[in-house]
C-alpha cells in the first residue's frame, strides 16, 4: 500500500492511503461527487491558500492506488513537476498541461505552479506544492479539520484570465523574439538573441519596429517582460543577480513557460509577415 502526503507553505498537511483521491486547486470542492456517498468518502478536496484569480478552481487530481500514485492535471496553465528519488543523480523535471496524467515517483515530488500565488495587487509568485510518496503497510487518511477547511474557503468565482502582455504591443513583439528559441523547440540555441536580432525580427514581423533600433528601448521592454513573467520577488533584474546574458536566457525561457506569448502568436506574426510580402495581383 502507499502513503501519500501533500504539503506546502500555508497548507494543512494531508495524508492519503491507497484507494483515496485528493482534489486541490483554488476552489475544488465543486468537483467532489455528491451522487455517490461512498465516492465522496474516498475523495478529499483542499483549497490552496492565496491562489491567484487566474488559477483554475480544480488544479490537480491525485489518485492513490495500491502500487502507484497518479497525478491528473486539470489546470488551464502549465506547471512543472520535479521528482527526486534514490538513484544516483536521480532527478527528472517535466512540464504538464491540462488533460495530462503523470505517475509520481516514490519519494519527494515538487509541483511548481508558475505565477500561481498572489502576493499583492497584480503581483504574483510561484506556488510550490510537495507530494511525498512512500510505501506503507497501513496507510490512513489525515484530512484537514473542519475549521481549517473553513479558513481555506476560496473564491469560487469563474477563473480569471492569466496576466498577459497586450497583444501586438511593442513588448509583445519583443517577448516573441526573445522566447522564439523555446517556442520553436530550438532551446539549445547557444545564446539568447541580441538587441539587434530582436529589432530585426520585430521589423520583419510587423514592418515597423517602434524605436527598437535603440538598444536601450529593447532593454526597457525586456525589463517589463521580466517583471510580468517572474513577479517582483523573483525578477532577476530586481535581484541584480547573474551575468546579463544568463539573465536574458532565463527571461526568454520563462516567458515561454508561463505563456506570455505562445506558438499560436508566433504563427500569427509569421503568417502576417508572409502575406505582406506577397505582391498584389495585376488585373
Amino acid at each position: 500500500m502507499l502513503r501519500v502526503t501533500l504539503r506546502g507553505a500555508g497548507l494543512p498537511t494531508v495524508t492519503l492511503g491507497s484507494g483515496e483521491t485528493l482534489l486541490f486547486g483554488r476552489s475544488p470542492h465543486h468537483a467532489v461527487p455528491d451522487d455517490d456517498p461512498d465516492d465522496a468518502l474516498r475523495v478529499t478536496a483542499i483549497a490552496l491558500p492565496r491562489c491567484a484569480p487566474h488559477v483554475s478552481r480544480l488544479l490537480g487530481e491525485l489518485v492513490v492506488g495500491d502500487e502507484i500514485a497518479r497525478l491528473r492535471w486539470h489546470g488551464s496553465g502549465e506547471t512543472q513537476v520535479a521528482s527526486l528519488f534514490d538513484a544516483p543523480g536521480g532527478a527528472r523535471r517535466v512540464t504538464v498541461a491540462e488533460g495530462m496524467s503523470l505517475l509520481l515517483d516514490e519519494g519527494e515530488n515538487q509541483l511548481l505552479v508558475m505565477r500561481g500565488r498572489q502576493t499583492g495587487p497584480d503581483t504574483y509568485a510561484d506556488l510550490a506544492i510537495v507530494v511525498d510518496v512512500a510505501t506503507s503497510a497501513a496507510a490512513g487518511a489525515s484530512r484537514p479539520r473542519p475549521s481549517e477547511e473553513d479558513d481555506l474557503e476560496a473564491d469560487a468565482a469563474v477563473t480569471a484570465p492569466a496576466p498577459r502582455l497586450p497583444p501586438l504591443s511593442r513588448e509583445w513583439y519583443v517577448a516573441l523574439a526573445l522566447s522564439e528559441p523555446w517556442l520553436t523547440g530550438t532551446d539549445d540555441y547557444p545564446r539568447p538573441p541580441s538587441n539587434r536580432e530582436i529589432y530585426e525580427r520585430v521589423l520583419e514581423w510587423h514592418g515597423y519596429a517602434w524605436n527598437l533600433e535603440r538598444a536601450q528601448r529593447v532593454d526597457d521592454a525586456i525589463r517589463a517582460i521580466s517583471a510580468l513573467a517572474f513577479g517582483p520577488k523573483d525578477d532577476p533584474f530586481r535581484a541584480g543577480r547573474g551575468r546579463a546574458q544568463n539573465v536574458r536566457f532565463a527571461i526568454g525561457r520563462r516567458t515561454a513557460e508561463v505563456r506570455l506569448v505562445t506558438v499560436d502568436d508566433l504563427e500569427r506574426v509569421e503568417r502576417a509577415a508572409a502575406e505582406r510580402k506577397v505582391p498584389p495581383a495585376v488585373s
